[in-house]
C-alpha cells in the first residue's frame, strides 16, 4: 500500500520544537517531501539534521513579515522540490491579557490573523487545484474562553473563521482549506519516542505528536471531502 502522502509535497511556515518538528516528521514517515521555514537558522539546520534520514526535508530561514520571503520561499521550493503541494501556517505565538488591560491585541492579532491572511494570500500564486492550506486555531478559540486568554482567544475565533471564509472562495480553485484546534500541546517533540504513554484520554494537555499527526491525516487524499471546517483535537478533554 503506498503511503498515506506519497508524492506530496508540502511546506510548514512557522515551525516549532513542538508542533512544527513534531508534523515535519509525521509528513516524512507518510511518505511526503517537507520544507520547513522559521527566523531561527540554527533551530531549523536542527531540525532539518534529525529528520533528514526519515525522508526529503528542506530548510528555509526567513520571517514572513517580509511578504518577498513568501516568493522566495516557493521560488526555494520549486528549485529545491519541484514546488509545493500544500500548505501549513503555524505562525503562532502566545500572549495573557485581559479585557482590564488588553495588551497583547495588536500582537495577537498581527500574528495569528493578518500576517497568516497575507501569507496565504500571497501562497495563491503558487498552490494549484488540489492543494490543501491548514490553519492553527485552538479549542479557546472556538469553545469556552478564559477571562485571561482575552486577545489569543479572539484571534483563534478569527483564526477558525478564516478556515471557512478561505474555503469558500476557493471552493472554485479547486484548493481545500481545513484547521484544527487544539487544546494544550506539551512540551518539546522528540523523535521516535513512545508519545502514547505521556498521556490519557480526557485530559487537556498532550504531546505535539498527537495533533501533529491529524493534521498529516487532513492533507491526505482520503480527507479530500473535509473542507471549511475546524477539527478539535482535545482527547475529550472538553467532556468534562
Amino acid at each position: 500500500m503506498d503511503q498515506l502522502l506519497s508524492g506530496r509535497k508540502v511546506g510548514i511556515i512557522g515551525v516549532s520544537e513542538g508542533l512544527g518538528y513534531a508534523l515535519a516528521y509525521f509528513l516524512l514517515k507518510d511518505g511526503a517531501k517537507v520544507l520547513i521555514n522559521a527566523r531561527n537558522k540554527e533551530k531549523l539546520d536542527k531540525i532539518e539534521s534529525s529528520l533528514r534520514k526519515y525522508g526529503t526535508i528542506e530548510s528555509f530561514d526567513a520571517s514572513m513579515e517580509n511578504l518577498e520571503n513568501v516568493d522566495r520561499l516557493f521560488n526555494f521550493a520549486k528549485e529545491k522540490l519541484g514546488g509545493l503541494d500544500d500548505l501549513v501556517v503555524a505562525i503562532g505565538g502566545y500572549i495573557e491579557d485581559d479585557i482590564a488591560d488588553p495588551k497583547g491585541l495588536d500582537a495577537m492579532i498581527d500574528s495569528q490573523v493578518k500576517l497568516q491572511l497575507r501569507v496565504i494570500s500571497k501562497s495563491l500564486n503558487y498552490l494549484h487545484s488540489g492543494s490543501t492550506i491548514v490553519m492553527i486555531s485552538s479549542m479557546r478559540g472556538i469553545d469556552k474562553g478564559l477571562s485571561n486568554q482575552l486577545s489569543y482567544g479572539v484571534a483563534k475565533a478569527a483564526v477558525a473563521k478564516s478556515v471557512q471564509i478561505l474555503a469558500s472562495f476557493l471552493l472554485e480553485k479547486g484548493i481545500r482549506v481545513v484547521g484544527i484546534a487544539p487544546s494544550v500541546i506539551d512540551g518539546k517533540f522528540e523523535p521516535e519516542r513512545e508519545w502514547r504513554k505521556l498521556r490519557k484520554l480526557g485530559e487537556w494537555k498532550a504531546p505535539p505528536e498527537d495533533f501533529a499527526s491529524v493534521i498529516s491525516i487532513l492533507l491526505s487524499d482520503r480527507m479530500e471531502w473535509v473542507n471549511g471546517v475546524v477539527i478539535p483535537v482535545d482527547g475529550g478533554a472538553f467532556l468534562k
